[in-house]
């Protein structure tokens, strides 16, 4: 019999329902830190449980990741809160190269910030205070993965002792987001929904889960609380409360939005330019639609069918990319061979039925390929681990698999 996960509604409002979960961390464990805080959701994080930590006298661990090339206005709003709640916070205030997403180049498919190599072409120096040496955590190596990072982090706080980690992630921002806390039921501390286990012995505690964005909002014009004046200025672009995100701009989906950079920030978008690869180009295409990044519908080259478009495509790539392309389009291939196209996949098929992901064609695999989709998702595919001997694993499978399935 399937579960169906269901909404049950609490007696209470959302804000006494985070209060209660924060003071049960606060009751369950000894080492505690929060997650950010950056954008609204970090932020309200903190407030509440700095308030929870004051309330009882004890410290609270804070991790911030600085990637560098972020909005000054995030970096003042980091400031302001740490110099807030400097009597119960422990800063970790993190400036290390760390292997990062960008979306929107395919020769250089990912950035590292604060690389050594590319010290002069930095966007900003450190902060003063931050954690710049990678020997204060015997984990670190230079370029691991940001999912990484967290993941080690917590272990390394908790030293012998369990932690926990307050996230403030919301389920209504996203499916991903709502499956990331609600699909494992196995992983959950004390049965309880809003918790899940990370890494050996860290606790991830969800408290704003089931926040709105309204519900931020209010809380923070309420109480009178700071918040990063970034949403001042996406609000004077026209963004809805719901288009207002803050994370690193050139990942696959933040980089939607990148061309607000240059308007919001120009002396800082000035700088990204030079440090970011394809910054400039995401940021002139990225509301475009056609072939220059696949947004909406993709226009076929005359004396092509959308196969031969494909493999044009693909033969384009550097090397990585191709392989890397052509791992994921071998397994979309072969799924479907085994599920009623034996003799191939069609050329094209109805858009609604692409769209929506219910027939296989040559059409989304070009796509997939124009957006720079690498997680292909327009191929049905979800995130893999991020770590690096997990994707040589995977690399070396399909290496053997390929060779004997000879699709592509």
């Amino acid at each position: 019999m399937t579960r169906t996960a269901r909404k049950i509604d609490l007696d209470v409002d959302v804000l006494e329902a985070a209060r209660a979960r924060i003071a049960w961390t606060f009751d369950r464990f000894d080492r505690i830190y929060v997650s950010g805080p950056s954008g609204k959701d970090s932020s309200v994080m903190l407030h509440l449980a700095a308030a929870e930590a004051r309330r009882r006298g004890r410290k609270l661990g804070v991790l911030y990741i600085d990637l560098e090339a972020q909005y000054k206005a995030t970096i003042d709003h980091v400031r302001e809160m740490f110099a807030l709640y400097a009597d119960v916070i422990e800063p970790h205030w993190i400036a290390l190269p760390i292997h990062l997403r960008n979306a929107v180049s395919m020769t250089k498919p990912y950035w590292m910030c604060w690389d050594p190599a590319e010290c002069v072409r930095w966007v900003r120096q450190p902060e003063p205070g931050s954690i710049t040496d990678p020997s204060v955590f015997p984990f670190f190596r230079v370029g691991m993965e940001f999912e990484e990072f967290v993941e080690e982090f917590g272990d390394w706080y908790g030293g012998d002792e369990p932690a926990a980690c307050l996230v403030g992630i919301r389920t209504d921002e996203s499916l991903n987001r709502w499956r990331s806390i609600a699909k494992d039921r196995a992983s959950r501390v004390d049965g309880k929904p809003w918790t899940a286990r990370k890494g050996l012995q860290t606790c991830n505690v969800y408290p704003i889960y089931d926040w709105r964005t309204e519900d931020l909002w209010t809380f923070v014009a309420r109480e009178g609380l700071p918040y990063n004046r970034i949403y001042d200025l996406m609000h004077a672009a026209g963004l809805t409360l719901h288009q207002m995100r803050i994370c690193q701009p050139y990942g696959d989906d933040q980089r939607k939005g990148l061309d607000l950079f240059h308007v919001m920030e120009p002396e800082t978008w000035a700088r990204v330019v030079a440090r970011v690869e394809g910054a400039n180009a995401g940021a002139l295409y990225c509301r475009e639609s056609g072939n220059v990044l696949g947004n909406r519908k993709a226009e076929l080259p005359d004396g092509h069918t959308w196969e031969s478009y494909a493999d044009l495509l693909l033969s384009s790539l550097p090397t990585h990319e191709r392989d890397h392309f052509e791992d994921k389009i071998a397994v979309f291939l072969k799924w479907y061979m085994k599920r009623g196209y034996p003799d191939g996949i069609p050329d094209a098929a109805d858009p609604k039925d692409e769209a929506a992901r219910r027939v296989p064609s040559w059409r989304r695999i070009v796509k997939v390929i124009l957006k720079n989709d690498r997680v292909c998702k327009g191929l049905s595919f979800s995130q893999q681990g991020s770590r690096k001997e997990q994707q040589e694993k995977y690399k070396d499978m399909m290496k053997r698999r390929r060779a004997t399935w000879r699709v592509i």
